[in-house]
Formats: C-alpha cells, structure tokens, sequence
C-alpha cells in the first residue's frame, strides 16, 4: 500500500502540512490547461498557509491516461525522474525546480512529486517555437550539464539509451506509430523519404549501439521546450523521465530538430556552437565526431516523433498540434541534414 498519494484526490491538508514541514491549512488544486504533461498529470496546488512560506508547488502523479501510464511503465519513467531528484540533480550543472518530495511504488507504478513553482519563469512551448537567443542559451546550458555527467561512472544504476528495453520498445512501437503518422500528417512527410522512414525499426539497433559507444554522459532524453523554463537569460529544465547515459548529441538532436523551428535553426551553426561551449566547459571532444553522431542522433529520434505523435494519447486540440509540430521539424531537419543517407551504409 503507498504512503502517499496517488492523485490529486488524495491529497490533504495533513499529508501536505507533514510533508513540507510547515503547516498548510488549505488548498486548492489548479489543473493546466489541455495538452500540459503527456507521460504525467501535473498541476499546480495553491497552499493556505504562512506568509514566508511558498504559496503555491507543482505536483505530478502518474497520467492519468492508461496508455501513457502504460508507456511510462515500460520505460521505468516514474522511478527515473524521482532518483534523479533524490540521488543526482545536486551532483550536476544544470538548474532545476526545487524538488520538496519524492517517492515512487516499483509494485504499482504510482509516484508524486512536489516541485517548487517556477511563477517568475516563463515556460517554452514546443508547437511555438523559440528565438535563437533562447536557443542557444539551452544550448550553452546543456554543453555545461553533459561536461558535469560526462562518463557518468559515478551513476552506475543509471540506464544506458542504447539497453534492449530502449531497442526492443522502439521497434514495436515505431510501426504501429508509423502508418498513423502517415494518415494524420502524411502531407508533411516527402514522398521521397517515405520508404526510408517505414525502414527505420530494421535500424534501431545499430544507430543506438552508434550513439552509445563512449564517450558518454548524462542524458535528459527529453529535451523539449515544453519542458524547458526561461528567465534573464538563464533555463531551467523539468521532466527527467527519461534521463539515461547516452551520446551527448542525443540532447541535442532532439532538441533542435524537433523544437527550433526551421527558420531558426538556419540562422546559426547550432552544432558548431555546442561543441564550442562543450569545449569551454573543458570537454576535449573533436568536432567531426560531433556532427557525425549528431546526424546519427538525428535520425533515430524519428523513434521518438513517430511514437509520439503516433501511439500516444493526444486527444485534445494542443495535443494535435504538437504531434503536427514534432512530425514538420523533424522531417524538415532530416532532410537538411540529409540523414537518411546513413541507411545506405
């Protein structure tokens, strides 16, 4: 039986007084608009108490959507984000919420996770883009985290990208993905590229053992706007679900091909910027290999577009929109990139 609660349902005044070590004397639970949180059910929860205490946190449970919850379990994403709370996110350079409790049930999947309220931040938006200043601050941000995490030793229970739970879990879900991408955003997709996409599970396996072969580090795994926070020139990052040990660039790729928009990431050598950043942070790391497992990066991440916009729950106007997004950056980046290419070697 778990000791705290699994919704917001259960939540009381008691459990949240006890919990934060100061008193709450009520409150009140503020859902988000639709289309906030996709593997988890986040909201703000405004307290009743003190006045030199937090008036409001942010609180997650597990989805509240079986087939994302389903998802969630595959990939041990509940447990993950709360051992980075409790054992890694003060071992690392890169700003967080303050994390005010963390607790996860291995034998029922469920998990809650009291965050501090970033209410002077703004939050990025993956369906509206971001200005290339905001991306190369995260950019810069993410040199200096990957530098910290790099050939993460120290992190032994951390999961490698490259396991055969992430192999086996692509490769099953990218084509039941596929021909739903197809249906609802086919007129985004080339024709041209259209059997080399549908060929992508027969590749997972090498271009992950690719991504994966050191040097490593610390991997988010989920580096998208919506889960990135902006403020006088400083982010910070939310949703570590998905933190794993993987090629540096996997961060990246995913970020910029899938959240800058196309006009934006022509702007600038986002690449070329990275490396130098990784470099100042003291990583020696030569700048072909980069590109090269940046490229290989970029088009495993397909995985992630297609199963997203194409297994997973979205059912509500932003939802659709952000599958739309996802599926018209990545495609417009792979072919700048000219990444299917490698499925010729």
């Amino acid at each position: 039986m778990n000791s705290f609660p699994r919704s917001p349902d259960e939540l009381t005044t008691e459990w949240l007084t006890t919990t934060l070590g100061y008193p709450v004397n009520g409150y009140q639970v503020v859902y988000f608009s639709e289309g906030t949180g996709v593997m988890s059910w986040v909201m703000r929860i405004l307290l009743d108490t003190a006045e030199d205490k937090p008036d409001s946190l942010i609180a997650k449970f597990p989805s509240s959507s079986i087939v994302n919850r389903e998802g969630a379990q595959r990939y041990n994403m509940y447990g993950r984000e709360v051992n980075f709370y409790q054992e890694i996110s003060g071992s690392v350079d890169i700003q967080t919420p303050d994390c005010y409790f963390s607790e996860f049930d291995e034998s029922s999947n469920n998990f809650v996770i009291l965050l501090e309220d970033l209410t002077e931040w703004q939050i990025g938006d993956q369906t509206a883009g971001c200005s290339l200043d905001e991306a190369k601050t995260l950019i810069s941000a993410l040199a200096r985290f990957h530098a910290s995490g790099w050939q993460p030793h120290q992190f032994p229970d951390i999961p490698s990208h490259g396991g055969a739970q992430q192999i086996d879990g692509m490769q099953s879900t990218y084509p039941i993905g596929w021909p739903v991408v197809l249906e609802q955003f086919g007129d985004l997709i080339p024709e041209s590229i259209r059997s080399a996409g549908e060929s992508i599970p027969l590749h997972i396996e090498s271009l992950l053992t690719t991504m994966c072969q050191d040097p490593v580090c610390l991997t988010h795994a989920d580096m998208r706007l919506d889960n990135i926070f902006f403020k006088e020139g400083e982010i910070a990052v939310v949703d570590w679900q998905s933190i794993c040990t993987s090629a540096p660039e996997q961060d990246l790729a995913y970020f910029i091909t899938q959240s800058v928009p196309e006009a934006v990431r022509k702007q600038e050598d986002l690449v070329a910027f990275y490396h130098a950043e990784l470099t100042r942070a003291g990583i020696s790391y030569d700048l072909d290999q980069c590109r090269e497992r940046y490229k290989v990066s970029a088009l495993y991440l397909i995985c992630y577009a297609v199963v997203i916009a194409g297994t997973l729950d979205l059912g509500n106007e932003r939802g659709q929109l952000l599958g739309q997004t996802i599926i018209k950056n990545t495609f417009s980046a792979l072919v700048d990139l000219d990444a299917f290419s490698l499925l010729d070697d």
